[in-house]
């Protein structure tokens, strides 16, 4: 029961979030420079004063700005995203279509870093001050202070023009028309480069949260009463430090799987990955003001999803933590 009420009042604390995070996007939209009636008149050849009129009724433009707010929060409320001038789409249709490629792309950073970053923190922690240690810390920086779209164009240099390992664009081969598992094993090198390229950064940071929270709590009584019990250093390792030092990384995991879905945009833009970030690029060129609304809401909404995890993760990792 306890459980159950923690979940309710995170998710009606999350819809209340969603619904403010949509108010202040539209209204962030609504004050970026640009016309989007100018660019369809442009793009249609014509610019007389009737026409651009007639497009501003269209699409609800020529409303009080209340208004149009109003009738975007309605719609949000029934799941209605919109509908995309610029595509001629509804934009929920657009962003179905995109969002399993980002999901495949993010979910496997997301799990490489994670599974890297602690696995590469807990081996320096334990050889601390060692020429290991000092190798890890120093790649971890290297990688950390890298821009992301840096390491994506090296990857694209390196592995696809030099090498020709890996194919460095799109989701699978075009025209290829494969299916079953040399569809999947086609999809997967395509993915390689852009996941690993994405979780190179998080992996950094993950290793140097790992490390130095398993270094405070190595200092603990309990790890101390527990070497002077004659437990073995490895299940010390694992059972004591390395458990009660993975809550402040659940915690930076939590936050960062949200974000990374809107961080996906340059290394989808760089790969040419056929997801949501790409969608938003696009869009913001186009002006394209109900396209960007609807991906701004829906990695939002899958950030506040994550956050919600987390919460649930929290009581797996450390039982002590109550559900309040």
């Amino acid at each position: 029961m306890k459980r159950t009420q923690f979940m309710l009042a995170r998710v009606l604390q999350g819809l209340i979030a969603i619904l403010l995070i949509a108010t202040v996007n539209f209204l962030l939209v609504r004050a970026a420079p640009g016309d989007p009636v100018s660019v369809l008149a442009g793009e249609a050849g014509a610019s007389d004063a009737q026409f651009v009129a007639q497009l501003r009724t269209q699409f609800g433009l020529d409303q009080p700005i209340g208004t149009q707010l109003a009738t975007y929060i309605g719609k949000v409320v029934q799941l209605d995203l919109g509908y995309s001038y610029r595509q001629q789409q509804p934009v929920l249709k657009l962003i179905a279509e995109r969002l399993p490629a980002t999901l495949l792309l993010t979910g496997s950073a997301f799990a490489l870093s994670l599974l890297f970053g602690v696995t590469l923190g807990a081996l320096s922690a334990r050889r601390a001050g060692t020429w290991v240690d000092s190798a890890i810390t120093v790649v971890a920086l290297i990688f950390y202070a890298t821009p992301l779209y840096w390491l994506a164009l090296m990857a694209v240099l390196v592995f696809t023009v030099q090498l020709d390992w890996l194919p460095g664009f799109g989701f699978s081969t075009v025209g290829a028309g494969l299916g079953g598992l040399a569809l999947a094993w086609d999809i997967a090198k395509h993915l390689f480069l852009p996941a690993l390229t994405l979780a190179l950064f998080y992996m950094a940071v993950y290793a140097r949260m790992t490390r130095a929270a398993m270094l405070e709590v190595a200092q603990m009584d309990f790890v101390k009463t527990a070497r002077a019990k004659g437990v073995r250093p490895g299940r010390i390792l694992r059972a004591h430090v390395l458990r009660n030092a993975l809550l402040p990384v659940v915690t930076l995991a939590g936050i960062q799987a949200g974000g990374m879905i809107g961080g996906a945009v340059l290394t989808e833009t760089v790969f040419a990955w056929p997801g949501i970030g790409r969608l938003m690029f696009d869009a913001l060129l186009q002006r394209d003001y109900s396209l960007l609304l609807g991906a701004f809401l829906v990695t939002a909404a899958m950030a506040v999803l994550f956050n919600l995890i987390t919460d649930l993760v929290y009581t797996l990792v450390d039982p002590r933590i109550e559900l309040t």
